[in-house]
């Protein structure tokens, strides 16, 4: 493996505990800022080498938002970096740990995944002489404080990075805003800082985003998330009909007193066509539907074609039921996490990966009023005019990722 010169950000994550670092008295280290800026690389490095500096037979934690995160982000492209550096390394997948050696020293790194308040009781009980937080912005902050309380050995110190969320995230407000207060350097990284991204890459990733996904991802920012979810939507030039078509989904977002909403999706020359769709509102109607009759307007959305699987809302327990009860329909509960859904949304709309078809007239509405709340304190939108919505953000995030991720490479320009 070959190492490119590092940018002086870099150098300085890289050296800040260093006895000749004019940074070595703070007790952590923040690095936020751009995608692919280079800062998780210099992050996982200096802090195998500042544990094996300092300590011996020791216990440290590499925490990520899931294992499986951490694996891929972190110890996959950091372990031939280690070897190539001159250490050794045993991962004891069983425990979850990575043991590693060099000449007659030997530390323990145990790996964590932070991913709601009950992983707090996963690390509960250890010591540690240092914790590093890959996507610290991510964790619950009882995750992250949990994991610091567990540093109590003499000279143990905190290593934080992270992409930035909402201005009024817990981490923002707990530790950088207040970063002198805990001793902490601060380094903001930005894609420049990155000398192994091309100039021709560093475009890409710029086209790949748009409003606040580019403030955040591309400039680093910490802004809130305000005005229309998707500015960018334009309804497709023409309707697209299903004997042009290979594949066959259906997505649903169910409701009793707020409406139903289901879209026929259609595969053609690598896009996926919203052909046709079901909306019923019992707000208008002044009539409330029963989960058989929202069962038939299923049935006359699908008609004769051959759909692979409806996915639905998860929280649709009792329509669930319906459907697979009749055994017509495999049923497929919907991937559900609303603000990664909408970034995969927003890039499929961009990538050209989804489309939407001018008789789907309740989607092509609710894309013009779909609205960030302003006022939650937190990334979250209105929740109104947000069927639709929802029923293609659960096919977006449940087939094509299922499909492989394709559209996330997609370059556009902006």
């Amino acid at each position: 493996m070959k190492f490119k010169p590092f940018s002086s950000k870099q150098l300085r994550a890289l050296t800040w505990w260093c006895d000749s670092s004019p940074d070595r008295e703070h007790d952590a280290i923040i690095c936020d800022g751009a995608v692919r800026s280079g800062k998780t690389v210099c992050m996982s490095l200096s802090f195998i080498a500042w544990a094996f500096y300092r300590f011996g037979d020791a216990s440290f934690a590499i925490c990520g938002r899931t294992l499986q995160s951490l694996r891929r982000n972190v110890i996959t492209p950091l372990e031939p970096m280690l070897r190539e550096l001159g250490f050794d390394c045993r991962q004891v997948l069983s425990r979850n740990y990575m043991e590693i050696n060099r000449g007659n020293r030997t530390n323990r790194f145990y790996l964590f995944g932070g991913k709601d308040e009950s992983s707090a009781a996963l690390i509960q009980g250890m010591t540690l002489s240092g914790v590093m937080f890959d996507e610290v912005a991510l964790m619950p902050r009882s995750f992250v404080e949990q994991a610091l309380a567990r540093c109590s050995v003499e000279g143990s110190k905190f290593w934080f990075n992270c992409n930035p969320e909402h201005p009024e995230h817990w981490f923002k407000q707990q530790w950088i805003d207040r970063r002198e207060e805990k001793n902490a350097l601060y380094l903001h990284f930005c894609m420049n800082d990155n000398p192994s991204l091309s100039r021709q890459m560093i475009e890409r990733y710029r086209s790949l985003y748009s409003d606040t996904f580019y403030e955040r991802f591309v400039e680093g920012k910490w802004v809130s998330a305000t005005g229309l979810v998707y500015p960018f939507f334009k309804v497709h030039d023409r309707n697209v009909t299903s004997s042009e078509c290979s594949r066959f989904y259906i997505s649903c977002d169910y409701g009793t007193v707020n409406p139903t909403s289901m879209g026929l999706w259609g595969l053609k020359d690598s896009v996926w066509y919203r052909l046709d769709e079901y909306y019923y509102s019992a707000r208008q109607t002044g009539r409330q539907l029963t989960d058989e009759e929202h069962y038939s307007g299923l049935k006359r959305l699908a008609g004769n074609l051959p759909v692979e699987a409806v996915i639905c809302d998860p929280s649709a327990a009792s329509f669930i039921t319906v459907v697979r009860r009749h055994g017509k329909f495999r049923v497929i509960p919907a991937k559900n996490s609303v603000i990664d859904g909408i970034r995969h949304v927003a890039d499929a709309l961009k990538g050209g990966k989804i489309a939407v078809c001018p008789c789907c007239k309740d989607a092509v509405r609710e894309f013009g009023l779909y609205r960030w709340d302003d006022h939650a304190g937190c990334d979250a939108v209105k929740k109104d005019n947000d069927h639709a919505m929802d029923d293609i953000r659960y096919f977006v995030s449940t087939v094509l990722q299922q499909d492989g991720n394709r559209f996330f490479a997609a370059a556009v320009r902006r």
